[in-house]
């Protein structure tokens, strides 16, 4: 005898799958719990620098598939981390996550979920809700290490060591000779080059500062030397770059007031071979940049500009004086290079 099977009626087989549907449903919220996110591993806090990166790490729980996390440091404003075009970082199949980060006094990461959007900068951080599942923030540690000083026309200046994901830092490629000279180098090979930066100790403020420094006009078209007055990165900060950035035939000098994609705050000139005295003249609301051949005196400037619009108020800034490699030239640096300044100056 076959037995026969049982009819349910239409609408009550649709009463049964939605009821299921709806269970299941309840135990998925359910099983996700309350998202969470934490530091596991954080940098020192410093100023932020653009070309400095370190190691960031966390890890979350009750997170769905499709989250992520999103990274800010906290210079001035908070920057999303570590780059523009890459303000996600992914989270793996045990729930941590790892990424680099620029430099910054305190860290932030937002557990947010797939149609969050995050902002390039931010001047307060976004509370949890909505798109974002959850926020954590820290303190970066407190620097391990004392920072290495050298004494050039005397004034005591930090010399920059560490290495990071977009260039090294080594502390034996700045020095000062018999004469008190102060030496810059870049070391290495092609892909492995080493840099040098030294900053000043303390803030000095407005005021005149003179740098001498003989021939820059040799440099290959990737390198980069710099004289920079600088508190927040790409923000209160003004520079003499001389530097052709990976183009052999752009002029190898500029004037910048930060942000220097402002068209008014930059100005491009060419450095001639020989010893050249750098001015730049420090006001309120006025920055004025020289360069000049003092040993001809009489002999107009080979440039001379003045800004008075963003210029960025004395506060904590310091000097530094950097050469290294713009790592991203069409031109890839091929020998080592080094710069002499013979002497600084300030005057108040």
């Amino acid at each position: 005898m076959v037995a026969k099977a049982l009819q349910l009626p239409r609408f009550r087989v649709l009463h049964v799958l939605i009821c299921c549907t709806s269970l299941l449903g309840c135990r998925t919220i359910r099983a996700r719990g309350n998202p969470s996110i934490e530091f596991t591993n954080v940098p020192e806090a410093r100023i932020g620098s653009p070309d400095r990166v370190e190691l960031i790490e966390g890890r979350v729980a009750s997170a769905a598939r499709t989250d992520r996390v999103v990274l800010y440091a906290l210079s001035g404003i908070w920057w999303v981390q570590p780059l523009a075009d890459r303000p996600f970082t992914d989270i793996r199949a045990d729930s941590t996550w790892s990424s680099r980060t620029h430099p910054g006094i305190v860290y932030a990461a937002l557990l947010v979920d797939s149609r969050y959007q995050p902002p390039l900068t931010l001047d307060a951080l976004p509370e949890k809700g909505g798109y974002i599942l959850a926020v954590a923030t820290v303190r970066g540690l407190a620097p391990r290490v004392s920072p290495f000083l050298l004494h050039f026309s005397g004034y005591q200046w930090e010399v920059r060591q560490n290495a990071a994901e977009f260039g090294s830092y080594d502390p034996k490629n700045a020095w000062t000779d018999k004469k008190g000279y102060l030496h810059l180098r870049i070391t290495g090979r092609p892909g492995q080059w080493a840099n040098a930066e030294v900053k000043l100790a303390r803030s000095l403020g407005y005021g005149s500062y003179r740098f001498v420094v003989e021939d820059v006009a040799h440099l290959e078209p990737s390198a980069i030397f710099a004289i920079s007055s600088i508190d927040d990165p790409g923000r209160r900060e003004m520079d003499l770059q001389v530097s052709r950035w990976g183009q052999p035939e752009d002029s190898n000098s500029q004037y910048i007031v930060q942000p220097w994609d402002v068209p008014a705050n930059s100005v491009r000139f060419s450095s001639p071979p020989g010893t050249l005295t750098n001015w730049i003249t420090w006001e309120p609301a006025r920055a004025r940049f020289r360069t000049l051949r003092e040993t001809k005196p009489g002999m107009p400037a080979i440039a001379d500009h003045v800004f008075t619009s963003g210029v960025p108020a004395a506060g904590g800034e310091r000097f530094t004086i950097a050469l290294y490699v713009y790592d991203h030239s069409p031109h890839p640096m091929q020998n080592e290079a080094e710069i002499v300044l013979e002497s600084f100056e300030f005057l108040p």
